[in-house]
């Protein structure tokens, strides 16, 4: 299966049944491969055949698509075009995952009322990830105000818990890690590479104490 077929019909994964002519559509596939890609998803767990529809679940078979796409050979950033921000946190969270992290989503805090994205936890650190599903490149104003209340964030956190964290921004669109005030700004499709090596460099990074 080609993996290009597999990203496109990231679109066509919808609540309700859908047929092979609205998935078509929708993924803006001709009708054979559409048929084709349906069967060959339903074949790996991704949707159940019910009379002439499939019926997926909402919002995991997205995400499983997309990670099927990756494992035939799509790059993470191919896949995340076709993902929404909610998709884009849940990759984020299953790649800290395969990294051995503990992962806790959506955090709300209190007085005052903050929500912090990703949480990663791994020994006694905690990575405090805010995802940026953005697509475009954001100027370096924007940046700085974005890092500045993700640090606001981390300091409420850690007055909580006896444990060092690292605010990090995980985005879409840029090429390269980055760094604003020591705060690293990883692209998806390399924050697995930063994780690997993420022990061995985080005396580098900007980290907040209780």
């Amino acid at each position: 299966m080609n993996p290009k077929l597999v990203v496109k019909g990231i679109n066509g994964i919808l609540e309700g049944g859908v047929s092979v002519a609205d998935f078509s559509v929708v993924s803006e596939l001709d009708e054979i491969s559409a048929k084709e890609l349906l069967y060959t998803l339903v074949q790996n767990g991704i949707g159940v055949w019910n009379d002439d529809l499939v019926d997926f679940n909402i919002p995991n078979d997205r995400l499983q698509t997309a990670l099927f796409a990756i494992n035939l050979g799509a790059t993470v950033e191919d896949v995340s075009e076709f993902l929404t921000w909610r998709d884009f946190e849940s990759l984020t969270g299953i790649i800290l995952e395969e990294n051995d992290f503990e992962v806790t989503k959506n955090l709300i805090m209190t007085k005052p009322r903050m929500e912090i994205d990703i949480i990663g936890k791994k020994m006694e650190i905690a990575l405090l990830i805010d995802c940026k599903h953005w697509k475009k490149s954001m100027s370096k104003s924007v940046l700085d105000e974005i890092v500045k209340k993700q640090i606001e964030r981390v300091k409420r956190f850690v007055s909580d818990e006896k444990l060092s964290a690292f605010p990090v921004i995980v985005t879409l669109h840029q090429e390269q890690i980055q760094f604003v005030d020591n705060v690293p700004i990883v692209p998806i499709m390399k924050l697995s590479s930063f994780l690997d090596e993420f022990i061995g460099n985080f005396d580098s990074l900007k980290s907040i104490k209780e």
